[in-house]
């Protein structure tokens, strides 16, 4: 017995094909153009477009080196030729020689490099195009063993979980202000959570240039901003729907945790330039990056309890904002120590970027629910006060960072 076709579901099924219909004519369209198009024309009249990129260069043992890239040009690229400090090398390369479109591979050299010597790679494709890479120091790669887990876990600890935590310590402060100086706290907040958002969106964006063409790095950091956005958007709603307690005291709870989590998604990005650092040799800098950021990020405590301030959250909800807000520095150290990647980078450094923006804007909308002049609240002198006092507090512990 068959089943009648009902008119409702023939209507969705003729919605379907119309909407499908253009996507299916232009597949064709597509497929005659590379099949039967001008291309033979050009490639015969212009050489061909190659472009790799150099992720990384590892040297793992004192005699080998593994050089990493990454095919983003528009057409597949075969190495032909390795040299090292302008002599030419013998080479291996994983999977093999040619390297498709949005391809990775792997170039190991028998070399017996130096420690603490710069040198220069550069790989020759089979048209004579070079691409260079620079070391400035020569140095043992890290290898995910315990020693160096142990060293990158310890050195997130102290760039990112413990200040957080500090910052937790002013939460017996903040108590006994009143609520004309609790919305002047939480506006600093504001104010120290933008420079964070505009500082991961400079970093995403720099990052984003050393990311291969066809990955599209500003694309990737506009996605990663607005895809934080909305997700936070979405577990903030979930969390108000899930909490306890009233009304007015879910809002700032799960508000704490939302700030919790987008400075633990920045919190990660500094790993990465931490684990970076030390990866590439350059502990001078790895050690600058440790201070500055602990010191740093010792106001993101604050801004995480002022708005909880009044509430009386357990200590075990304390202690989890603080985890959320900093053990992913711990998780950026072994990312960034292990398996640096730019694309990578800016991904994180993009979610982070947009969790904060989105916590700005819950924090904007909390102060202006809970007073009468709404959204008109932050043209008072006490929250316009606190809001440039963070951005000076951010700017003025950012200067400790830079090396």
């Amino acid at each position: 017995m068959t089943t009648p076709v009902t008119p409702a579901r023939s209507s969705r099924a003729r919605t379907w094909i119309l909407g499908l219909g253009p996507l299916v004519i232009l597949a064709g369209l597509v497929a005659l153009f590379l099949r039967f198009g001008p291309l033979g024309v050009f490639r015969a009249a212009f050489p061909p477009v190659e472009e790799l990129t150099i992720e990384r260069v590892l040297f793992p043992t004192e005699d080998l080196i593994e050089v990493r890239v990454v095919n983003g040009g528009p057409q597949a690229v075969t190495v032909s030729q390795v040299m090292v400090d302008e002599a030419y090398w013998m080479f291996q390369i994983r999977p093999g020689a040619t390297i498709p479109r949005l391809g990775r591979a792997t170039v190991t050299l028998a070399y017996p490099w130096v420690a603490g010597e710069p040198l220069e790679i550069k790989l020759v494709s089979s048209t004579g195009l070079t691409f260079a890479e620079e070391v400035a120091v020569a140095t043992e790669s890290p290898r995910p063993d315990a020693r160096y887990f142990s060293t990158f876990t310890l050195l997130g600890v102290y760039a990112g979980v413990v200040p957080v935590f500090l910052g937790l310590l002013w939460y017996p402060f903040l108590r006994g202000v009143s609520r004309r100086w609790m919305h002047f706290f939480l506006s600093l907040t504001v104010g120290l959570l933008i420079f964070l958002a505009v500082d991961a969106l400079h970093e995403a964006l720099e990052t984003a240039a050393r990311v291969p063409a066809a990955f599209q790095g500003v694309g990737l950091v506009a996605l990663g901003t607005l895809g934080a956005i909305l997700a936070l958007v979405a577990v903030g709603r979930w969390l108000r729907a899930h909490g306890r307690g009233g009304d007015a005291r879910r809002e700032r709870l799960s508000l704490a945790y939302l700030i919790a989590l987008g400075i633990g998604l920045h919190n990660l990005g500094e790993g990465l330039a931490i684990g970076a650092a030390y990866a590439i040799g350059e502990i001078a800098l790895g050690a600058f990056l440790v201070i500055g950021f602990a010191i740093h990020n010792t106001t993101e405590g604050f801004g995480i309890v002022a708005p909880v301030a009044q509430e009386r959250p357990a200590v075990a909800q304390l202690a989890l904002m603080g985890a959320l807000a900093g053990v992913p520095t711990i998780l950026g150290t072994w990312i960034g120590g292990f398996t640096y990647s730019p694309i990578l980078a800016t991904a994180f450094l993009a979610l982070g970027a947009g969790a904060i923006l989105q916590v700005v804007y819950e924090i904007g909308r909390l102060i202006a629910r809970e007073t009468e002049a709404g959204w008109g609240a932050w043209a008072s002198v006490t929250n316009a006060a606190g809001l440039v006092l963070g951005l000076v507090i951010m700017y003025s512990t950012a200067l400790l960072v830079v090396a």
